[in-house]
Parts: C-alpha cells; structure tokens; sequence
C-alpha cells in the first residue's frame, strides 16, 4: 500500500515508453513520493520495461492507478499543476519547480489534494491537458536546448518536494570521526606552540615585522576551523622536526 504521508499525485499524461515510466518512479522514490496515476499509456500496462527501469521502484509501479483519461485522474483533485516548458499565453499562474513544491507543500498540509501532470515524451502536454490546471511549472533551462525527459522532469519537481518537506541538511557542521572540535585553549596552545618555536628558528624577521607575522599565523589557525585530533597531529609535527633538527 502507498505511505501514509501526505503528498501530491504524480500524473503521468499519455506515457509513450515504459522505461520512462520506470525512471519517473525511481525518482519518485528517491525523494518519498509514491503515488503515481497514469492516464493512457500507449504501450499498455503493465509494462515490463517500465519494472526493469524502476530499479528497486517497482512498488510504485504495482501501486500505480491507471486512467483512460485525465479528467478521471483529476477527478478528486482540488488543485493541479501543470509542467510545460512554454507558459503558452494561459492566463494562469507560472511557478518554478521550487515555488510550486513550496505552494504544494502549504496546500497539502491544509488539507487539499494536489496533483502534477508531466506530458509525454515527444511533445509534452497539450493544451487541452494544461485547461485543466489551476497553475503551471516551468524549469528554468538553456533556451538553447530545452528538452527534459520524463524521468529527469519528475526528478525535479520530486527534489523540490523533498527540500520543502523533508529534514535536509543543507550544511553539515559535524567534526565527522576524528572527533570533538577543538576548544579556544587548545588553539591558543597550539600558536603558543608554533610562536615559540619558530622564534627559536628565527622565522619572524626582521624585527619589524615580527608581530604582523605573528598574527597572520593565528589568523591562518583561526580560519582552519580544528578538531581535537588536527590539533594533536600538528603539535606533532612541530615536535617532531625539532627532534629531527637535534639529531641533524
């Protein structure tokens, strides 16, 4: 059975080939969508190729509603999209596919049932389909070269959906294995560390430029933001060629 989530339809208008009907479910799913209604597909369903292209997506596939008709696949709905690269002169609303996700996601938690049709292969929707729309998605291409197949339309719009609805990180600021960042102190012991040593070394010369010098280092610590073990290892490193300077 479909999840329990509350989402959009995904209205497959007049599909031509099946493997695109798998790719358009494999995107889906990639994104937690899992609805999908197919009006009129002209290969017939099911559809072999569609189950071998879906990777793994074959539920939703098995899951899917079949229409002879979009009017029957509108038929509950109380609001649709309709994706098409040309606006076409209709006197309704065009949305990118982030402001329509973002205006789906709002109607979908108030309660409505909400739909987008993506058109088949070769030409798109055609008017008549796109009357039956309360709004449209275009995305923004190369004007130069505009065409999108089906799996990669319903790609985007199943991305967007899942940035407004999903928990996505945009910026991850996990220290990742190595562990703890490092404290204020250990960075201060850390330039205490390099100052020392490299005065011993006769790096910050002539005197006059000494203290620029030194505060370019702790500004280079202060920019490499540090974990524990980052600092551990460059301690080390100083340690380790004075030893090594020692020996020589």
């Amino acid at each position: 059975m479909p999840s329990d989530k509350a989402q959009p339809e995904i209205v497959l208008v007049r599909p031509q080939m099946g493997e695109n009907i798998g790719a358009a479910a494999r995107a889906m799913w990639n994104f937690g969508l899992d609805r999908m209604r197919i009006v009129d597909p002209r290969d017939g369903w099911p559809n072999s190729r569609a189950v071998a292209m879906s990777s793994g997506a074959g539920r939703l596939l098995d899951e899917a509603q079949l229409y002879s008709d979009l009017p029957g696949a509108l038929a509950d709905r109380t609001y649709v999209f309709a994706t098409t690269a040309r606006t076409r002169e209709m006197t309704k609303p065009v949305f990118s596919p982030e402001r329509a996700m973002q205006l789906a996601a709002e109607k979908v938690a108030a309660g409505e049932k909400v739909a987008v049709l993506f058109g088949p292969e070769r030409a798109g929707l055609e008017n008549e389909d796109i009357a039956r729309a309360n709004a449209i998605i275009t995305v923004p291409v190369n004007p130069e070269y505009a065409s999108l197949n089906l799996g990669q339309c319903v790609l985007l719009v199943a991305y967007e959906w899942m940035r407004q609805t999903g928990d996505v990180m945009h910026v991850s600021d996990d220290p990742g294995p190595k562990g703890d960042w490092a404290t204020g102190l250990e960075i201060e012991k850390l330039a205490e560390h390099y100052e020392e040593r490299l005065t011993e070394a006769g790096f910050f010369f002539p005197e006059t430029k000494a203290e620029g010098m030194k505060q370019n280092l702790r500004n280079l610590w202060s920019r490499m933001r540090m974990t524990r073990a980052d600092v551990q290892m460059l301690h080390g490193i100083m340690r380790q060629m004075v030893r090594w300077k020692d020996r020589g």
